[in-house]
């Protein structure tokens, strides 16, 4: 195994940082890794916001549910999709792009072309020995968030980046087995082989939050999993995206 590999397998989330800011070395370098990723038909949809104004990360942090770690880390950066460039290409080009823009396929390529320059950026992070967690908590009111990054239509902030020096590392969660994630020619139907898995993946969940818990937290990935998709979230998503002109067609 080599060490890209085991810093890999290594990720857990962290959520307490050192007081301690990246350098500019470290930021042009998660970004430059970042932008190395692969991107659908070189299109590279997405742009970074790097945070460095404190008033900003503090608001962030409580659209994100007041998580203390967005405003405190070293540093913070907000993943966007982000067609707005490509809109300049109608000006400079002279060809008639929105229809594209506005489908559903472009869509889903700033989602995957974002996550997979993010994903590149917390491997070149963790490489570094720092720390990531990501963000999911700004889409708790993305109006508020478009308004303080100043975003224009065809952008939308999907997840922040918070990366920082860890002042505290918790155990690697278990993920699903490998055999309940990878099939090899179709997809796996047989429901019995499916909720056994789960139920051995129920138990090694359990066992994990007992011993990270000293016993106060047991519950399975099922439990946790069935109460946290009852509630609804961000039911304005739909909406919000479309206002942004994106995914109407």
């Amino acid at each position: 195994m080599n060490q890209i590999i085991e810093t890999i397998l290594n990720h857990r989330s962290v959520r307490k940082f050192e007081d301690k800011l990246l350098s500019r070395e470290q930021i042009e370098t998660i970004v430059k890794s970042a932008q190395a990723a692969s991107t659908s038909s070189f299109i590279q949809a997405y742009s970074i916001i790097g945070i460095t104004d404190q008033s900003k990360k503090a608001k962030l942090a409580e659209i994100a549910g007041n998580q203390t770690y967005v405003a405190d880390n070293g540093h913070f950066f907000v993943f966007c999709a982000d067609l707005h460039r490509q809109v300049i290409i109608t000006e400079m080009e002279g060809n008639d792009v929105l229809p594209s823009l506005e489908s559903t396929e472009k869509f889903m390529v700033t989602l995957i072309d974002a996550a997979l320059a993010a994903q590149n950026a917390a491997i070149a992070a963790e490489s570094m020995g720092l720390g990531i967690c990501y963000i999911g908590g700004i889409r708790n009111n993305l109006e508020e968030v478009q308004r303080l990054l100043k975003t224009p239509e065809y952008v939308i902030p999907l997840f922040g980046m918070a990366v920082g020096y860890p002042a505290k590392i918790n155990d690697i969660k278990p993920r699903l087995p490998l055999e309940h994630v990878y099939m090899e020619n179709e997809y796996t139907q047989d429901e019995d082989i499916f909720k056994k898995q789960l139920e051995e993946y129920n138990e090694i969940i359990s066992a994990y939050y007992k011993e990270r818990t000293g016993g106060s937290r047991a519950e399975t990935w099922t439990a946790q999993m069935g109460q946290m998709l009852e509630k609804k979230s961000r039911m304005y998503m739909k909406e919000f995206v479309q206002k942004q002109k994106l995914n109407l067609r």
